[in-house]
């Protein structure tokens, strides 16, 4: 499954509760996305999130009915030390 690193500007605060999260993951199993990991900012205004799907616009679907944004997406591949021992 191919994987994409989102980039997220929020106006406000981030605030995530469980509620939200769980209500992100239900819409994101309708797209066929899978959302892996998030690195929240300092500041907590933006966020950069690890997602498998079959393509952006899956994630840009889910963005969009999740009512966040997805301000850039790329697809990535992994590279870890261990590759290289």
């Amino acid at each position: 499954m191919p994987r994409f690193m989102i980039e997220r500007n929020f106006a406000e605060r981030l605030e995530m509760t469980k509620e939200g999260a769980d209500r992100v993951n239900r819409i994101n199993d309708e797209e066929g996305v899978r959302w892996l990991l998030t690195f929240l900012s300092a500041d907590k205004r933006k966020t950069y999130c690890l997602y498998e799907a079959e393509s952006a616009e899956a994630i840009r679907n889910a963005a969009r009915r999740n009512d966040i944004p997805a301000d850039v997406i790329i697809q990535v591949d992994e590279i870890t030390p261990a590759m290289f021992a």
